[in-house]
């Protein structure tokens, strides 16, 4: 292969299995690396795959998971590329629905790609495979082991590398000289951190003002320190689903509570979000056990929302029968959060027609969405659970009246089922915990795949536009990635189930679960900030150093006091 200046190169390939570590779902999907030299190849999105095949539905309604072998990559004469790969079973056996198939996608820059499925396999197209063990000498990523290579322009490849790369930060600035009458006027004045793709944030900064009389005429040196939103993960442990509520000048911090075998909605306040997690916190018990036995076990993933001006808790329950269901209970008026009594008795969801969402199946991880004028439901449903007809838990919504949210106005649409491998790997079959935010004109809706206390578990992301149906799943777009797993921040394992929040700054703020290492099933509540980069998408791996370099937080500027500003 002869190697020019102003080019570089793409690697295609599948990784080797480790059952512990990163299993069949995750190994045998398509990843990518890049070299300068057609050498040294580095892994891009973390050595995590980026190109998945779909599972297929069987005649019975469950999952039969689906992988790749042997991807390869080739210029179209159209312009742009295709790539190939043929289809196997999870285990990496032939998969007797494909033969004489491959999966198909095109894409223009490697960042975006269109999925054609299963197309036709033509002689000519086999032409184009490389197995990457003919690479002689080359340095390839961790595991690598089928695929092939394409040359491509260097400024396709920096645009690729950028992407698939994480954000981090990179320059630091404040005002070269600030006009400032008090001490109050000088906090106003924020540093604007700078990011490796162009991208930026608006974060606070301590000043030293020490011995500076403000009302005096003079000119001052002065440093100060960049503030850095940091919670250290883990934060409250035993935890699971954590939401964190800013209700009326006070944080409240609701969640599944493992430690207590899931039994009770408990409820924290505090002045600030530090406070929810401080030691000897206090725990307000809300709704208990009842002894009736209407409400029993799987009090699983309370969520607080305002609908139609009222307060709500969203959660699922079961009764002495296993089988958990989604219900919802209101906040009388002028209501303390913390006194149970001040709370309605729970309803069980209905759908249009008065019917429960499921007579015999199970329903959770409610959440609610207001969009323009209407509101939704969005919830997860699963039939024949851990037997051998489990559907796997499916992602459903519908329209809902704020007058009356117990009961749906439409019928229920599916959204979502785990089809892709890290939705549906080593046996657990999820798409679960949805939970939305809105900026500008998009909705967001991520969810969670995988195991649930374990580390494969990962954040799923869709999007749509708030003009779209959204009881249409054609207006949604689902990521071929997840936006958040085990390889997104050092020491997380795991993550997934979030919810979000506007910090007393005015950030966007994530709230998720996850545990501490690779064995652990203890799960364990993290707080970041959700970055937006430089094309306005969320980032939600933006981890405290990621988010502020350490050698950047001290910053100088000239501070003039004692005169009016120049106008």
């Amino acid at each position: 292969m002869e190697y020019q200046e102003n080019r570089s190169f793409i690697l295609l390939y599948t990784r080797e299995v480790l059952p512990t570590e990163y299993p069949d779902g995750l190994a045998r999907s398509i990843h990518m690396a890049y070299s300068r030299d057609g050498i040294h190849f580095e892994a891009l999105h973390q050595n995590y795959g980026i190109l998945f095949a779909e599972a297929t539905i069987c005649a019975d309604d469950t999952i039969s998971p689906k992988c790749v072998k042997n991807p390869w990559v080739y210029e179209l004469p159209e312009g742009g590329y295709g790539i190939i790969a043929e289809r196997v079973n999870e285990d990496g056996s032939v998969d007797g629905e494909s033969d004489s198939k491959v999966l198909f996608w095109k894409t223009e820059d490697f960042i975006e790609f269109q999925s054609f499925g299963l197309v036709p396999c033509s002689a000519d197209l086999l032409d184009f495979r490389q197995d990457v063990s003919q690479l002689q000498g080359a340095v390839l990523p961790k595991g690598a082991v089928e695929g092939n290579v394409i040359e491509v322009r260097r400024s396709l490849c920096d645009r690729i590398v950028l992407h698939w790369s994480r954000i981090h930060n990179t320059e630091v600035c404040v005002p070269e000289s600030i006009w400032a009458a008090s001490e109050e006027e000088l906090t106003k004045v924020w540093a604007t951190a700078i990011y490796s793709d162009g991208s930026t944030s608006l974060k606070q900064v301590k000043w030293e003002t020490e011995g500076i009389d403000f009302q005096t005429e003079g000119i001052h040196e002065i440093s100060g320190t960049v503030q850095n939103i940091q919670y250290e993960f883990p934060l409250a442990k035993g935890y699971g689903d954590p939401v964190i509520f800013p209700w009326e000048g006070k944080y409240y911090f609701i969640a599944t509570n493992d430690n207590l075998d899931d039994i009770g909605l408990y409820v924290r306040v505090s002045e600030d979000v530090d406070g929810l997690f401080a030691e000897g916190v206090m725990e307000h018990l809300i709704l208990g056990r009842d002894e009736e036995g209407k409400f029993w076990q799987t009090f699983w993933a309370p969520e607080f929302h305002v609908i139609g001006g009222e307060l709500y808790i969203l959660f699922a329950v079961s009764d002495t029968n296993w089988g958990p269901q989604c219900h919802l209970m209101k906040l009388k008026k002028n209501g303390d959060i913390l006194n149970p009594a001040d709370w309605s008795c729970p309803i069980r969801i209905r759908k249009a027609d008065g019917s429960w969402l499921t007579e015999v199946e199970i329903t959770l991880d409610m959440t609610y969405l207001k969009a323009g004028m209407r509101s939704y439901m969005i919830w997860s449903y699963r039939r024949h659970t851990m037997s051998i007809g489990d559907t796997g838990s499916m992602l459903y919504i519908a329209t809902v009246n704020e007058e009356d949210p117990s009961r749906l106005t439409s019928e229920p649409v599916l959204l979502s089922r785990p089809l892709f491998g890290w939705e549906n790997v080593n046996g657990t079959i999820n798409n679960e915990g949805p939970y939305t935010f809105v900026k500008e004109d998009t909705i967001y809706l991520t969810y969670s795949g995988g195991a649930a206390n374990s580390y494969t578990y990962v954040l799923g992301l869709f999007t749509a536009k708030m003009e779209d149906d959204l009881l249409d799943p054609m207006n949604w777009k689902k990521s071929n990635v997840p936006v958040l797993s085990f390889y997104s921040v050092e020491g997380e394992y795991g993550p997934g189930h979030n919810s979000f929040f506007t910090d007393a700054q005015g950030n966007l703020m994530i709230a998720y679960h996850a545990e501490t290492d690779l064995e652990s099933t203890l799960r364990c509540d993290g707080i970041r900030r959700v970055h937006f980069d430089i094309h306005g998408q969320p980032v939600f791996d933006m981890s405290v150093r990621r988010d502020l370099c350490p050698d950047l937080k001290k910053v100088k500027t000239r501070l003039i006091t004692g005169r009016k500003k120049d106008k």
